[in-house]
């Protein structure tokens, strides 16, 4: 989860980078077709029996609402500073929750539903929508999380019978077209130098999901979340280093808001899954 939070943060690093010249939904085709490239030793692992399934309908549905979630979230990478659109897309696990109520039927008691109205205030303290400097990019960037948190449950959905290499690799294959009518509207062939940044973000995105997908394997998401906010750290970080960009006070007290509501999520859900297998075991018996 640490390798993959890193890989997630430098990607962002490499768009802030291509955006010099292309524009993000050209940006967002080239790391899917990129991205697509590098997925491809999957094949050779398992053979082409991993994109067989029965759900194709579904992947192509999750992964239509995924690239317009990448859309925005390319949009706000380069139109916010780095740190601000890194910190409102953790407000993804808000709107998880509210998804799963609504779509899997999940029942969410008071004190998740307090942790995701905590959540929401963090999320007012970064954007601050009274303040002089507002930018209509934050509210792109709280579209592409809530998007996002739509794709996280089709993930629960296809993980209870799809394995994760065959989700990575349909879900990469399918972003190839998908994100191609939207490049084509602003498209502009890249410069000799810009070229090794699309590369770069492709392959960065990859191993980020990758990585993610076999943490997860590994181990409870409630124990891996904190560690997944280490891009957050590696964004910052870069983006002063790189492009001089500073962390205003807001950010950071709204990140810390989101990030203590998000991490209360992730263990209340762990609480509740692993209560939910204990009365099913006593039952059974």
């Amino acid at each position: 989860m640490a390798a993959s939070a890193t890989l997630f943060g430098l990607m962002a690093i490499g768009i802030r980078y291509a955006s010099k010249q292309q524009h993000p939904f050209e940006i967002a085709f080239f790391r899917c077709l990129f991205g697509a490239l590098f997925a491809l030793p999957l094949l050779r692992v398992h053979g082409l029996e991993i994109l067989r399934t029965r759900r194709i309908g579904f992947y192509i549905a999750r992964c239509a609402i995924g690239i317009v979630s990448m859309l925005c979230g390319f949009w706000a990478l380069v139109h916010l500073p780095l740190a601000q659109a890194v910190a409102l897309s953790y407000s993804t696990p808000m709107f998880v929750t509210i998804g799963a109520v609504i779509a899997l039927g999940e029942v969410v008691r008071m004190r998740r539903w307090s942790a995701v109205v905590i959540g929401f205030i963090g999320v007012i303290v970064i954007v601050r929508p009274t303040a002089a400097d507002f930018s209509s990019a934050t509210l792109v960037a709280l579209l592409a999380a809530a998007l996002s948190g739509m794709v996280t449950i089709s993930i629960k959905y296809l993980a209870r019978t799809d394995p994760p290499d065959r989700i990575i690799l349909l879900t990469t294959l399918l972003w190839v077209p998908l994100s191609l009518p939207a490049a084509l509207t602003v498209w502009q062939w890249p410069d000799a130098e810009i070229w090794p940044w699309l590369i770069l973000s492709g392959a960065l995105g990859t191993g980020g999901h990758y990585c993610w997908t076999r943490a997860l394997k590994m181990a409870e998401a409630s124990a891996l979340a904190p560690l997944s906010y280490l891009q957050l750290l590696v964004v910052g970080f870069l983006a002063w280093a790189l492009f001089g960009e500073s962390v205003d006070r807001y950010t950071v007290i709204g990140a810390a808001i989101v990030i203590s509501a998000s991490l209360y999520i992730a263990r209340r859900e762990a609480q509740v899954a692993k209560a939910a297998l204990v009365g099913k075991g006593e039952t059974q018996l």
